[in-house]
């Protein structure tokens, strides 16, 4: 269920691998005919976040759920071309979410949650009692023969800025997979626009297949992008092929270099709200070495899902098949977390990340305030600094982790909990999980990409070690692909 009152539309993920983000600051992407010059590196105030809260004056941390993984893929794009991101593009929880955890799943809907910790590394700089926390969620994954069947709207940028090798090419080669790989009785629609809209082909059963691949085939780039103009029409269609009892998704795939028609999220948020409410949610796909992070950011962030970034051929076909069959249903809706810290062990913390997903700690279980939608056989994590408190016995408790979401078929409230103590948060890193290791890498690269050159606790050298060994304990290709991104953007901080 949407709910317009607290946010305007749903943006659920597409794929989950690797992915841009979104943020607050102005966009990296074009607001005229062309593109603007690349920006420079570390343009901007150094990140503001990240400050200890103490125990004493707030022991709840609270924030909304958040799937994003967008702002690691596009660093790592940017990093491989040779360009640092911008600060305001780099989101810390979506560089810890863009890699596996292997969290166990719960028996039925909703979450199973997990918390661990250790000692930071030694290369950490910070006291004696600074401990880091994880804190996992995780999804009951869906059987795909199961799935209800799909009735999605793509809805293409064929502006003159999607001719860039890696965009409009990509997304061709892409559809052309999932037309190949859905099954017979789902359905697909096709809208392309660029300074105006037009439907390529109404709702279209999978089983004519043919007509499908000739509408992705016909698909040229032109002109100015009038992204407002082709989600008004992509609505319009799916609205027209709604299908009571199927998944019914409109998918966005652009650069978000939006310049044509209105070029902010909340009026185009406006103009489809009445089509949203019948449940047709919006997905948002990313593409392109200049991205329009703002607008794209925007749309997820003020909707109940996330927006994500593809820039390799290989790469959006395999999240196009294996994952958006997966990630079209919906196991939580607005679901938050409260982290409850004990005084008495714990003296302050701090949460990696999740700066514009907080909640007020008095609207946790206010179910008209928004939180996040999580789909089957996902993993959150959210990654503290936590110091403990001067003579905290290791049998204490040092938090709570408490998890409310309503249930998407009856919208029933629903919780659960897990406990740490402080022994939990003690054992040495080089001997806690190689997830938790990943994590620890994955965050602090962020943390320092946002700071000034000494606004990180760890260099980045350490962290790409670190980021090696756990590579070498879990045989995750993605995780050595993160210790060459990091070694590759200390050579670009030189």
């Amino acid at each position: 269920m949407l709910h317009w009152r607290r946010s305007p539309l749903l943006l659920v993920a597409l794929l989950a691998a690797t992915a841009i983000g979104a943020c607050t600051a102005a966009d990296t992407g074009a607001r005229s005919g062309t593109a603007e010059a690349p920006p420079r590196p570390y343009e901007g105030s150094p990140w503001p976040g990240g400050a200890d809260t103490s125990t004493e004056r707030d022991p709840l941390s609270t924030f909304a759920v958040d799937v994003d993984t967008a702002s690691y893929g596009y660093a790592r794009r940017l990093i491989a071309d040779g360009r640092l991101p911008e600060r305001a593009t780099v989101r810390p929880e979506e560089f810890v979410n863009s890699f596996r955890q292997g969290y166990p799943e719960p028996a039925g809907d909703g979450f199973a949650v997990h918390v661990d910790g250790a000692r930071p590394p030694r290369a950490h700089e910070g006291g004696d009692r600074t401990r880091l926390m994880r804190v996992g969620l995780q999804t009951r994954a869906e059987d795909r023969a199961s799935r209800p069947d799909a009735a999605l709207t793509f809805v293409i940028d064929t502006s003159g800025s999607m001719d860039e090798p890696g965009r409009l090419d990509l997304v061709k080669d892409a559809l052309h997979t999932l037309v190949d790989q859905l099954r017979p009785t789902d359905s697909i629609a096709v809208v392309e626009f660029s300074t105006e809209a037009r439907v390529l082909r109404e709702m279209t059963p999978v089983s004519d297949a043919r007509r499908l691949h000739d509408a992705v085939d016909s698909l040229r780039t032109r002109d100015s992008t009038n992204l407002e103009a082709g989600l008004v029409l992509g609505y319009r269609v799916a609205r027209d092929g709604f299908r009571a009892g199927r998944t019914n998704r409109v998918i966005v795939l652009s650069d978000g270099l939006a310049n044509v028609g209105s070029t902010d999220a909340e009026p185009i948020l406006r103009r489809v709200r009445d089509e949203a409410e019948k449940e047709i949610a919006l997905l948002g796909v990313g593409v392109g070495s200049d991205y329009g992070d703002r607008l794209m950011e925007q749309l997820a962030d003020r909707g109940d899902g996330f927006v994500v970034y593809v820039s390799e051929r290989e790469q959006a076909r395999k999240m196009f098949v294996d994952q958006l069959p997966a990630a079209l249903s919906v196991r939580a809706l607005d679901a938050k977390v409260q982290v409850s810290f004990d005084p008495a062990a714990v003296r302050s913390y701090r949460l990696i990340g999740y700066d514009n997903r907080a909640v007020a700690d008095e609207d946790f279980r206010d179910d008209r305030v928004d939180g996040g939608e999580v789909g089957p056989g996902h993993s959150v994590t959210a990654l503290y600094a936590v110091q403990l408190a001067e003579g905290a016995p290791a049998s204490a408790r040092a938090a709570r982790v408490q998890v409310r979401w309503t249930d998407p078929s009856d919208h029933r409230p629903a919780e659960t909990y897990q406990s740490v103590r402080v022994a939990d948060l003690d054992p040495a890193f080089d001997a806690a999980s190689p997830r938790l290791r990943t994590c620890y890498a994955a965050a602090y690269f962020a943390v320092a990409l946002r700071g000034a050159d000494d606004g990180a606790p760890v260099r980045l050298g350490d962290l790409a070690s670190i980021a090696d060994g756990a590579a070498t304990a879990t045989e995750d290709p993605d995780v050595r692909e993160l210790a060459r991104t990091i070694r590759a953007a200390e050579e670009l901080r030189r």
